[in-house]
């Protein structure tokens, strides 16, 4: 804590926009204490109803509350984002790796599949996996690990390659360091700082893209509250309630801010503190 602070108080916006992502975190999670209302609550009499006091998002076509809806929404949608940006990260990480260190044939391997799924734009790619797979959230994420890995492996990889020309490097081999020693040592301090913060400005778009399939009828299927799905069923009634598009909209505008802005805030800390620690 007492090395935080310091770090916090010399990186404003980062402080800032840490505390933001915390709080929709907090709201996704304490979501019951926030509402009275479940999220599959269905009352008839109440449909379609304005913005109110008592109903502060409105209620849509089966008189459920929006504000539940989105505030539980926030589950699915956060929880689903950060667990794509979790496998991502691993999958493709991990190939790149095992590409640019071991290199031969594992490395032509990993990069032509690389290449394949590449050659498909991504979005395209998920939707048609998700097509084939079916819809669920489960299956979303599934589908963008699919089409989103190539870029962790090949930035990663390429992150290998230049590591392992270092002088130290071949030092370590020299004084008999094991080729497991010297990546868990020497590559991997090296390279992860920027993988995560590539992870971290992605969480925005990854997050967007779900909502997407989503939206398209891939992802969460009803009565499930989740926000790309909330669109989805509130595109019907886009003149006559508005508000059922306007605040899962809203929410997915806001938390893409808050994460590329904080995203962008921790390379800028990463940076400089490696302008700090460089000689």
């Amino acid at each position: 804590m007492k090395t935080l602070l310091p770090l916090l108080k010399a990186h404003k916006d980062f402080a800032l926009f840490s505390f933001l992502a915390l709080l929709l975190l907090a709201a996704a999670l304490f979501a019951p204490l926030l509402t009275s209302y479940g999220p599959t609550e269905a009352d008839m009499k109440n449909a379609f109803l304005a913005p109110s006091a008592e109903h502060l998002f409105g209620t849509d076509k089966l008189g459920r509350d929006c504000f539940s809806r989105v505030l539980y929404g926030a589950r699915a949608s956060l929880a689903s984002a950060l667990l794509l940006v979790f496998l991502v990260f691993s999958v493709g990480t991990a190939l790149g790796v095992l590409s640019g260190y071991l290199g031969g044939r594992t490395d032509a391997a990993i990069m032509r599949c690389a290449d394949i799924f590449i050659s498909f734009p991504g979005v395209l790619l998920a939707i048609a996996i998700a097509g084939v797979i079916g819809g669920s959230m489960v299956n979303a994420i599934i589908a963008l690990t699919c089409a989103t890995w190539p870029k962790y492996a090949r930035l990663s990889r390429s992150l290998v390659l230049k590591v392992k020309q270092h002088e130290y490097i071949a030092a370590a081999f020299v004084s008999g360091g094991t080729p497991l020693y010297i990546l868990w040592r020497h590559i991997l301090p090296n390279i992860l700082p920027l993988l995560v913060v590539t992870a971290a400005a992605d969480i925005g778009a990854l997050m967007l893209e779900l909502a997407g399939l989503s939206f398209l009828g891939f992802g969460t299927q009803p009565p499930a509250p989740e926000w790309g799905a909330m669109i989805s069923e509130g595109r019907q009634h886009i003149q006559t309630a508005p508000w059922l598009m306007i605040f899962p909209g809203l929410a997915i505008f806001l938390s893409v801010v808050i994460f590329n802005l904080w995203g962008d805030a921790l390379r800028d800390v990463l940076e400089g503190e490696d302008d700090r620690t460089s000689p």
